[in-house]
């Protein structure tokens, strides 16, 4: 690892990391807060996964995370959002496909399936890294999301219900396979079986996840996103039907900005901080 930045933050330190990544294939950045509480010893990590089109950088400068992980003693890990450098054909030409847009899965289609593997870089190869590296201690990992982040938290919670202690999103993605940003990603990741989907679907793994914790899911009223992509409404179909513990907040005129997520990021650190603690 190559440290690029570093900047004393409420008492800890906000960190920026370069490395290679043996899963992705090529040079990688993200940022890792440790509050003042790991200059005593290890402390709980909880990871945050962003959205389209953007990089570690978006949620450490906007969303006032560091303030409340200091309080809590938690660390926050900010990856990017999918592998950089490699200026596949056509990776660059759409906002929702490619570069940024990861949508952390392990693409089985070409020529994706080589590099654009996400969901194996953000669930392993980097806690790997971090918790090797860092005081972290690493049996006690939260992990939490905002848009196409929040469907990849959801869908590595649910997946990895023994690794992950807490969850939560911001106007998460529920159910990909049902709205266009998913239907699109998925067709050029994972091919047009759209059986094959379901490993990557919050909604559809309710129904088969052993993950029986509290879920925390805010969502704006004034999200110009909601009706067609986001539909949270299925998700809490779907965790009623299978006995997951999912609470909603429908915030009143909130959009998709972080702005949103900035007034509610105390909320969600308080979650994690009560699932982490001992």
């Amino acid at each position: 690892m190559e440290r690029l930045k570093r900047h004393v933050c409420f008492g800890g330190v906000q960190e920026v990391h370069r490395h290679r990544s043996a899963v992705l294939g090529c040079a990688m950045e993200f940022a890792l807060y440790l509050p003042p509480q790991a200059a005593r010893g290890p402390v709980p990590l909880v990871t945050y996964l962003s959205g389209l089109t953007c990089t570690w950088e978006n949620a450490t400068t906007k969303a006032g995370a560091q303030r409340y992980a200091a309080e809590h003693g938690l660390a926050l890990l900010f990856p990017d959002t999918s592998p950089r450098g490699l200026d596949l054909p056509g990776e660059h030409e759409r906002y929702d496909f490619g570069s940024g847009a990861g949508f952390y899965v392990d693409a089985t289609a070409e020529p994706w399936s080589a590099n654009y593997r996400m969901f194996s870089y953000v669930t392993e190869e980097l806690p790997a890294l971090v918790g090797g590296a860092f005081p972290l201690d690493m049996a006690r990992q939260g992990i939490m999301g905002h848009s196409m982040g929040g469907h990849g938290a959801l869908v590595s919670a649910f997946r990895h219900p023994d690794r992950y202690r807490s969850v939560s999103a911001f106007s998460p993605i529920v159910a990909p396979s049902q709205v266009p940003w998913g239907r699109n990603a998925f067709t050029g990741y994972l091919g047009p079986d759209e059986a094959a989907w379901a490993a990557y679907d919050a909604t559809a793994l309710a129904a088969s996840t052993a993950w029986r914790k509290p879920v925390l899911v805010d969502q704006g009223t004034g999200d110009e996103f909601l009706a067609g992509q986001l539909r949270p409404e299925l998700l809490e179909a779907a965790c009623a039907t299978a006995g997951i513990p999912l609470t909603v907040r429908r915030q009143d005129g909130y959009d998709h900005s972080y702005y949103f997520i900035a007034s509610f990021m105390g909320d969600h650190l308080a979650h994690h901080a009560a699932a982490l603690r001992g």
